[in-house]
């Protein structure tokens, strides 16, 4: 018996099969939208004079079993050579004139460029459903409307940020203009009132827009000693998708799913019992032995007992 992979390239007579005819690749399990955030795969090497990492993360989507991304960003943009800094120092002038780069290429590479990446993604069988465009006090107002843009242009209607509230009040009106949604994602600074990582910095972000809702992150919200199961339960509704990792509480570190205090379990349950259309991505942070695509397919084979 042959594997629906091994299928695609089997030959007979000498002839290869065609790949349409292999099954298109279905993540979603129990209901349940599996997918990854693909941060996951950031150590993986683009192929010599690729101006992007598309094509590689396509692939490690497609190796590890998973039809559903939500897309980092700089996996889309040409990597512009910043020099080293020290730490504390202001920034260098190779830095300064990589970050003009990389903001003049974001407002003037054309949004065809960018349907051409989303075709890509169509011909593999792989949704984009959310679009991280991660904004700090660096972007211009132009920046900032841009990355709607972009994701109009990629297929989706859903941005993800790691941002902080002072940005996010720029963000707001830019948001309300495109409406197109923004998941604020969360982290475990709880010291910052400036960051988004309590309950309470939610429910103040998502005041400034209507349009403004939450990417839980299920392993920081844990670090910082918060219960997402609760959080999902009371707020679902505000949610445009999850990450999931494996982090201890009181700051702990991220480990191997099964080893931290995340209630990765208890989520996925939740999910399926409730039906709700979270999409929960996988996002490979800890340090694991294997290749990145390795450790997220053990993941995604740890969700999937989860839910079994």
């Amino acid at each position: 018996m042959i594997t629906r992979r091994e299928f695609g390239t089997v030959t007979l007579a000498g002839v290869a099969l065609p790949r349409f005819l292999e099954a298109p690749i279905d993540s979603k399990v129990a209901g349940v939208r599996l997918g990854a955030q693909t941060y996951s795969f950031r150590d993986m090497p683009r192929p010599a004079g690729a101006s992007d990492a598309v094509d590689v993360v396509i692939k490690a989507l497609t190796d590890s079993g998973l039809s559903e991304c939500e897309l980092l960003g700089e996996h889309l943009e040409p990597q512009f050579a910043a020099g080293r800094g020290r730490r504390g120092a202001p920034p260098s002038p190779e830095a300064v004139t990589a970050r003009e780069d990389l903001r003049k290429w974001r407002l003037e590479t054309p949004l065809d460029h960018f349907r051409n990446v989303r075709r890509k993604f169509d011909a593999a069988g792989i949704t984009i459903h959310a679009y991280c465009y991660n904004m700090n006090s660096s972007f211009t107002d132009a920046e900032l409307d841009r990355g709607f843009e972009i994701a109009r242009a990629l297929g989706t209607d859903v941005v993800t940020a790691s941002t902080t509230l002072d940005v996010a009040r720029r963000l707001a009106p830019i948001a309300d203009k495109h409406k197109i949604t923004v998941g604020m994602h969360g982290h475990s600074n709880v010291s910052d009132p400036n960051e988004l990582a309590t309950p309470d910095s939610f429910a103040a972000v998502m005041k400034l827009s209507k349009y403004f809702k939450v990417n839980l992150d299920i392993g920081h919200f844990t670090a910082a000693n918060y219960d997402p199961v609760a959080y999902i339960r009371e707020h679902h509704a505000s949610i445009t998708n999850l990450h999931l990792k494996d982090r201890k509480k009181n700051q702990g570190d991220n480990l191997p799913w099964g080893l931290g205090d995340t209630p990765i379990r208890e989520v996925l349950q939740l999910l399926k019992r409730e039906r709700w259309p979270i999409p929960a991505d996988i996002e490979y942070e800890y340090r694991g032995r294997g290749t990145p695509v390795e450790e997220v397919a053990k993941c995604f084979a740890y969700a999937k007992q989860a839910l079994a």
